[in-house]
């Protein structure tokens, strides 16, 4: 399990000897680490950048022999080659309403200070890039960044290695956030496959609260922040190819302080030739309140791994899931949720929406040692399948040494039902729209917990417009 290791076992060339013959055992791998390392930093985030770099060059890309990939193939990701580019593209953007005055905007991994707003936030609350982060606030992201556990990981030590810049957003003791923080992170497509690697750090102490939006999309030239691709050009989905091939491997780090509350949104609508690749670790320190909606609409492929680690008693976790997919989409989703001690609380729901000749994955893992006794853990996965073609793979797992625990887990697997697609009928619906209607309501269930309404609305209304989902 990643959330086990420490990241302080990460090997550096002054404490760990390893032969030659294990250098650089994955030459594709080898290949995109001197892209992303090919820019130099200075000082303490070189010595980090150089520490992920030495594991990289002792891995290799994951296949399906491995257990955590064997139903993702990145076959089709070995075969590109991607550039980094640091030219700051043009793009357009329109806001999430509630977050117009606060905002960090990355485009292909470059910070664009001029699509950013930061404004009227309370004090003791920092929302910013790294590179204009003042001295102290540089030491107090020392602290954190690259200190979760799992960052031995593969793309997490990749996306370390070329670290440049961060969205950062720290918040002070007793400090309450009303305004979302949004942090949007946009791929303009090229002539050329690129990869951008965004990195957040979120750090919530004591007994503040903060609201969080990371949205990744993408546009050939303009777009709008919280509206998919596939609205936004006058092309339409039959040419959504044009729209290029892209990586865009991202680590989300969050640490949430004790008696801290973090609400955190993170909605992909990658374009449909591009690979994402998702890490979001969090810490959670006594009595201490985290909640995640991870909505995944784009990408020819996407993989989101959402660890959890529990560093005190009595914390509660809420993690809602919603993946919608069609074509020949591959979307997977690995979560794990190490619970170490006493008087946790849980709860996961995890829905997938899958169409034509797609193909889902979900993996969800729940740890309740014996230290972690009167802990209350449920898991669900539940998935909608729209097509004979379509494809899921569900395993939702409990591991458990406490003897005084409530847990369940559970998976289900079915499509719409013919009697209820008839009953609409009888009430005057058509088939296709009395189709559409069970998909909203299937969806709306983890939509309507997003507590941000403008999101919400756009979400509900691209799961009504998304054509592919209404057809066999």
């Amino acid at each position: 399990m990643a959330i086990q290791v420490s990241p302080s076992s990460i090997p550096n060339s002054d404490t760990v000897s390893l032969t030659s013959t294990l250098l650089d055992r994955d030459s594709y791998l080898t290949g995109l680490l001197n892209q992303v390392t090919s820019y130099q930093t200075q000082g303490w985030l070189q010595e980090l950048r150089q520490r992920a770099a030495n594991w990289v060059r002792h891995s290799t890309i994951p296949s399906t022999r491995e257990e955590e990939w064997r139903f993702t193939d990145l076959s089709s990701l070995r075969q590109v080659q991607f550039q980094v580019e640091t030219q700051l593209r043009q793009a357009d953007i329109s806001l999430i309403q509630e977050a117009a005055n606060s905002r960090l905007v990355f485009v292909n991994g470059v910070y664009a200070p001029e699509l950013s707003a930061v404004a009227d936030l309370p004090p003791g609350v920092v929302v910013s890039n790294l590179t204009q982060l003042s001295v102290g606030e540089q030491e107090r992201v020392k602290q954190y960044l690259a200190q979760a556990e799992g960052a031995q990981e593969v793309f997490t030590a990749l996306n370390t290695a070329g670290l440049i810049d961060v969205a950062v957003v720290l918040v002070g003791k007793n400090v309450v956030v009303q305004t979302p923080i949004h942090l949007l992170f946009v791929s303009v497509v090229g002539e050329v496959a690129t990869i951008s690697q965004p990195r957040c750090l979120v750090v919530a102490e004591g007994n503040s609260q903060v609201s969080l939006v990371e949205e990744y999309t993408n546009r050939r030239e303009k777009l709008r922040a919280g509206v998919p691709p596939v609205e936004q050009t006058s092309v339409g989905a039959e040419d959504a190819e044009k729209q290029g091939v892209y990586l865009t491997n991202a680590v989300t780090e969050i640490w949430v302080g004790e008696n801290a509350q973090v609400s955190h949104t993170r909605v992909e609508w990658e374009g449909a030739e591009a690979f994402h690749i998702g890490k979001t670790a969090i810490a959670q320190a006594r009595d201490s309140r985290y909640s995640c909606n991870a909505i995944t609409f784009g990408g020819k492929l996407s993989r989101h791994n959402l660890e959890i680690l529990q560093t005190g008693e009595q914390t509660e976790t809420v993690l809602n899931g919603l993946t919608i997919i069609s074509g020949k989409q591959v979307a997977d989703t690995h979560s794990a949720l190490a619970l170490n001690y006493p008087h946790g609380t849980s709860k996961q729901l995890h829905k997938c929406i899958v169409g034509d000749r797609a193909h889902a994955v979900f993996n969800g893992k729940v740890f309740v040692p014996k230290p972690a006794q009167l802990t209350d853990a449920a898991q669900l996965n539940r998935n909608l399948l729209l097509s004979s073609k379509a494809r899921v793979d569900t395993k939702p797992q409990l591991e458990i040494t406490a003897d005084n625990v409530k847990c369940a887990h559970g998976a289900t697997v079915s499509q719409l039902e013919d009697d209820e697609i008839f009953y609409l009928q009888s009430r005057g619906i058509n088939q296709n729209d009395a189709r559409k209607l069970l998909i909203n309501a299937f969806a709306a269930e983890i939509i309507t917990q997003i507590p941000i309404p403008s999101l919400q609305e756009n979400l509900l209304n691209t799961v009504t417009n998304l054509k592919s989902l209404t057809n066999d």
